[in-house]
Formats: structure tokens, C-alpha cells, sequence
């Protein structure tokens, strides 16, 4: 990978204002990256948008609720009009969950879920191609684990995971010839902070992390390798042993993969 890829270069990347979102920023704008924060917490965003300007990028903090379409249009004419490109469009944006189907008091934990995580990514993505395909440029989706198999406790995360990569496993279809590359990136358990704003099963915040935080990826590690995927055109990045494993076992022993992820769950690991 190029140490200078992103240099004036235009990246757009949802869910900026913490965990992987915020590491990635930081570390393109090591590289001289014009970035386009996007998040819903504008305080977070201006915080990062300062820090990536010490580090030697430029940086614009664009208010954005993914879940709606016409502030995904606004947050891609504002990257357009900052910096009259869009090279790359990094989808992170996501919300998680913890808790069994059978304990579940709020249903409306599914539809808030897939409309950050799959219906974001799909608004922003729709009014960012044009651009993209004009700079031949870098599309990626930050998905799961859980993308590729099911998951006890997350069973509407899992879904809208599935639902991002089936829209991105298409689109990289529909893209060929165009110059546009598509990368999924599937990590793992990652000490974000996501896990205290996941919902439970009364549909409110968790407010507790029920992983073991020194067992899992450090967030500054998974966006590293994120960024290492996406300049590399990669086609995916399955970020840990045991998903790349699984992949294997499932072809051949389903029911082992779903003993893997219960224990996972279990362990918090």
C-alpha cells in the first residue's frame, strides 16, 4: 500500500465520531486526507475534525443521521462542494444489539437497526456513486462477523449485516467495467464503545460492555487493517483466525460454526 494514497484525496466516512470511524480519520489524516466527518453527534465530529488538521489533514464535520435520505444527499453535495470530488465513501455508520428474540420487549430494535446499518448505507451510497465512478474511486462497507454467519443476541444485527453485504456483493457486480472497487470488511469483536449504546431488550441502551475488552481488537488495530483493505482494492477483509476458520468449517460443518459463535457470546471474545 502506497503511504500516500489518501494524500488530497476526498474520503467520506460515516460514523466518525467514535471508535473505528474516529481511528480511521485519524490515521488518513496522517496521510493528508481531505475528510468528511459524518455523524449524528456534531461535538464529536468538530473535536475530530481539529485533531485531523493537527495531524496533517484537512477535515469538515457534516451533521448527518444516515437513517435519513436527504441529509445523505446533503452530506455527499457537501463533500462535493468542499473539495469538488468524492474519492472514497467508507460506510461505517452502524448500531448494534444484545439480547435473545424470546427476551425482547421493543420490536422496533429491528427496523432502527437495519436503517442505520443497511438502509445508511444504501442512501449514501446511492448519492455518492455518480462521483465515485467519475474518480474511479474506493466504496467500502464496514460490516461484521455476524455478516457471514448467525449470531445468538444480535439476530437484527446479523440481519441488516447479511442485507449490506447481499446490497454490496451486487453493486460490486453491477460496477464491473466502471473502475469502482467494493471492499466488505467483516472484524470481529472491537472495543469501539458501540457495545454501552447497543439496545437491549427493552430497546434502551445498554449502558455496560458485556465483552472482555483486553481479549479483543483495540479499535486504532481494525482500522488499520480496514484502511490497509480499501487502498488495496481488496474484494474483503475478514479481520480475525476464527472468521477466516469459520468461513472453512461452515462449508463443511454448519453446526460446528454455530457452536463457535454461542461460545463467543459466551466468552464475550
Amino acid at each position: 500500500m502506497s503511504d500516500n494514497i489518501f494524500k488530497n484525496k476526498t474520503v467520506i466516512i460515516t460514523g466518525a465520531s467514535s471508535g473505528i470511524g474516529w481511528e480511521m480519520a485519524k490515521q488518513m489524516a496522517e496521510q493528508g486526507a481531505n475528510l468528511v466527518l459524518a455523524a449524528r453527534n456534531n461535538d464529536k465530529l468538530i473535536e475530530l475534525a481539529s485533531l485531523c488538521y493537527r495531524l496533517g489533514g484537512k477535515a469538515m464535520a457534516v451533521p448527518t443521521d444516515v437513517t435519513d435520505p436527504k441529509q445523505c444527499n446533503s452530506l455527499i453535495e457537501a463533500a462535493v462542494k468542499a473539495f469538488g470530488n468524492i474519492d472514497f465513501l467508507i460506510n461505517n455508520a452502524g448500531a448494534t444489539m444484545w439480547a435473545r428474540l424470546d427476551e425482547i420487549t421493543d420490536l422496533t430494535i429491528f427496523e432502527k437497526i437495519m436503517q442505520v446499518n443497511y438502509l445508511g448505507s444504501v442512501y449514501c451510497t446511492y448519492y455518492a456513486l455518480p462521483y465515485l465512478k467519475a474518480s474511479k474511486g474506493y466504496l467500502a462497507a464496514v460490516s461484521s462477523l455476524t455478516g457471514k454467519a448467525g449470531v445468538p443476541t444480535r439476530t437484527g444485527y446479523a440481519a441488516s449485516k447479511h442485507a449490506m453485504v447481499g446490497f454490496f456483493d451486487s453493486l460490486r457486480v453491477e460496477l464491473r467495467g466502471s473502475g469502482v472497487s467494493v471492499t466488505m470488511i467483516y472484524p470481529g469483536f472491537v472495543d469501539t464503545g458501540v457495545q454501552e449504546r447497543g439496545f437491549g431488550a427493552d430497546g434502551k441502551p445498554l449502558g455496560v460492555n458485556p465483552l472482555q475488552l483486553n481479549k479483543i481488537m483495540t479499535a486504532p488495530e481494525c482500522a488499520r487493517l480496514c484502511i490497509k483493505a480499501i487502498a488495496n482494492r481488496r474484494r474483503e477483509e475478514v479481520m480475525t483466525f476464527r472468521g477466516k476458520l469459520g468461513q472453512w468449517i461452515k462449508l463443511i460443518a454448519p453446526g460446528l460454526v454455530d457452536q463457535i459463535a454461542a461460545k463467543a457470546i459466551e466468552e464475550g471474545k
